[in-house]
């Protein structure tokens, strides 16, 4: 993204002076609807971003500017001064989560603008969270560290946005590494770099373009469906093999569904069992980005769509149709990316086969559905940083 407009739009409304900082969006590989069952993820940050440029104001106040939307906003740094401007809330909501923390933030003027596609599933909201969080923790001498930076960004969404979401975008947003993926136990924090270096091969997301209505309940219902599961195996085996209690599907094995299946209804089990295999899916996939291994990567990341598709039910007729193109056209690896029901493709991409792969799918698409699809070609970069 050309970062001029950004800095002559803050000299413009603020005067001179400013610092910019930049936060990336994400993909995730691999790991889908694991995250709250205590499972991993591997998310990856991305070449598409939220900048802000900032400067303190020697107020009580903020003045903040959205430069894609242009909308502005002012308010001050209370919790009862919460601002009506959508974007401005998440600006508001890490000044708080940081106050919470015992961090007073002073005022400062902002002006934000990025290149994260809306709705695509590359977690344009946590790229703003960790921008903003990153640049606040710089310029005031904080001292947060990128996991409580990730933290906050998440604590904003439930307390100022509503919305209840995992660790992942965030942390990948702040933690993010060129040339690597990380391997993150949504329990634990713990977190591991897997080499991502796929010589030979692209990452192209194709949006539907679609987002269907059942999203939000079904996430719900396959959460409910899932918590059931454990209940069932936890009586059986109220420790885990880790010798701690079991209290979620990822200290579950397929052994102990097996044992459960005629006293979960056939719909739990089939939700627990793409669960169990998906974590598992996820550890091979490490194992074989270690070695280089992008084939079996991609065989891993058709798997998973078909779990998604027949055994989790949260693809669509869109996605599917994406991802019989995908194998139509020779692609590598192909799966829904996020939580279902609409939204992005990622696809592993041999360099030779882009070209015609996008071409032939999205006019198929089009046929098909009378829209076409969005097209993005993504790198994986480091992340949150300051940039001047």
């Amino acid at each position: 993204m050309n970062t001029t407009k950004i800095k002559d739009k803050f000299q413009e409304l603020y005067g001179p002076g400013g610092t910019l900082y930049v936060s990336p969006g994400r993909i995730n590989l691999i790991g889908e609807h694991t995250d709250y069952n205590g499972g991993f993820v591997l998310p990856g940050a991305i070449d598409k971003a939220m900048y802000c440029v900032i400067k303190p104001n020697g107020t009580d106040k903020v003045k903040a500017y959205a430069l894609d939307l242009n909308e502005s906003s002012e308010f001050g740094l209370k919790e009862e001064d919460k601002p009506k401007e959508g974007f401005a809330k998440y600006i508001f909501g890490v000044v708080r989560e940081m106050a919470k923390r015992g961090k007073e933030v002073p005022g400062f003027d902002i002006v934000i603008s990025g290149d994260v596609p809306l709705g695509a599933g590359m977690s344009s909201s946590a790229a703003l969270e960790s921008a903003v969080g990153y640049a606040l923790n710089d310029q005031f001498g904080l001292g947060f560290t990128r996991p409580e930076l990730a933290t906050i960004g998440q604590s904003t969404e439930h307390n100022y946005v509503g919305v209840k979401c995992g660790i992942m975008d965030q942390f990948a947003s702040c933690m993010g590494k060129e040339g690597s993926l990380i391997r993150l136990d949504c329990r634990s924090l713990e977190h591991e770099y897997v080499p991502f270096n796929p010589k030979g091969y692209q990452l192209v997301l194709l949006n539907t373009c679609v987002t269907h209505e059942l999203a939000s309940s079904a996430y719900n219902k396959r959460r409910e469906s899932c918590e059931r599961v454990v209940e069932a195996i936890k009586k059986r085996h109220p420790v885990a093999e880790t010798g701690h209690a079991l209290s979620l599907l990822r200290d579950a094995n397929l052994e102990m569904l097996e044992e459960v299946k005629n006293e979960v209804s056939a719909e739990d089990y089939m939700r627990a069992d793409f669960v169990i295999g998906e974590i598992q899916r996820l550890l091979d996939t490490c194992e074989a980005l270690k070695k280089g291994d992008y084939e079996t990567v991609g065989q891993k990341m058709y798997e998973t769509h078909e779990g998604l598709s027949k055994k989790y039910e949260v693809s669509c007729p869109e996605l599917d149709f994406l991802n019989d193109q995908a194998k139509k056209h020779g692609v590598t690896g192909s799966r829904v990316m996020g939580g279902g029901f609409g939204g992005c493709t990622i696809n592993l991409v041999k360099d030779e086969k882009v070209a015609d792969f996008v071409k032939g799918a999205s006019e198929a698409y089009e046929k098909e559905f009378g829209i076409k699809p969005k097209v993005y070609d993504v790198v994986i970069k480091d992340g949150a940083r300051k940039i001047e």
